[in-house]
């Protein structure tokens, strides 16, 4: 595990590796390779992230954990999925896998003309 002295954005900085270092305990990994960590009396909960430090990255189920919603991480007690969920990924924002709407100008495309777009008035009208 790597860490930088000054920056978080770009990793773990000096204090959280130290923190997890001497104080953390594994609770569990995600898909993506995140790692959460307790410490030894289980009142604080952190994560070390994989590639970015981006929280859009943290699945739900750990989200719960991570903000005491849930007692139990889902490594020991995983969270039931209902039939109608989809399967869980990270906010895609601002990358090429955004989602665009047809009209949006980012998608290069003009919205559909609805009645009540504004028309100009003309003399005579």
């Amino acid at each position: 595990m790597g860490f930088n002295i000054f920056t978080w954005w770009t990793g773990s900085t000096f204090g959280t590796w130290l923190k997890t270092a001497t104080k953390g305990r594994e609770v569990g990994r995600d898909a993506d390779g995140n790692i959460y960590y307790t410490d030894k009396d289980g009142a604080r909960r952190w994560v070390i992230y994989a590639v970015d430090n981006d929280s859009s990255r943290v699945p739900p189920e750990w989200h719960l954990w991570l903000h005491k919603t849930r007692k139990d991480p889902p490594s020991e007690v995983p969270l039931p999925v209902k039939a109608w969920e989809r399967p869980w990924r990270p906010n895609p924002t601002g990358s090429d896998k955004a989602e665009l709407p047809k009209g949006a100008l980012s998608a290069g495309g003009r919205r559909a003309a609805a009645a009540a777009d504004y028309r100009a008035w003309q003399p005579g009208d």
